[in-house]
């Protein structure tokens, strides 16, 4: 698996869980990313560090490490829905759909061949 399936394998499902609505909150947000589905996530915390230390702790997987932060920003994380282990991408912008543009197309770019969002993640205050 290449950098970034590893990495981006491990944020699947949970960031769609942020559905609630807009953030209220303070600064930041970030994600974190392990091998095969291991994933953790955070926003509307009062500092980056905050939020790395938060995605990092909710990421149960192996090789966990954050990948992105987040600052008046979205995330999104790709997989390939029949083989959510294999290829896959994530990438960061200013809007979401674009973030699951690019997230998409990488996972295509590594070998995905059905690739869908899998989960996602705004800081909107930072």
């Amino acid at each position: 698996m290449g950098r970034v399936s590893q990495a981006a394998a491990g944020l699947a499902v949970g960031i769609s869980m942020y559905m609630a609505g807009i953030p209220t909150g303070h600064a930041a947000g970030a994600m974190a990313l392990g091998a095969c589905a291991a994933y953790g996530y955070a926003f509307d915390f009062p500092s980056a560090d905050a939020a790395r230390a938060a995605a990092h702790a909710k990421c149960a997987g192996a090789g966990c490490k954050v990948v992105v932060t987040l600052k008046r920003s979205c995330a999104a994380f790709a997989i390939d829905g029949r083989r959510p282990c294999g290829p896959n991408g994530f990438a960061s912008a200013l809007q979401l759909g674009e973030a699951e543009n690019v997230a998409l197309q990488s996972c295509y770019k590594y070998g995905g061949k059905d690739c869908v969002i899998r989960a996602f993640a705004c800081d909107v205050k930072g």
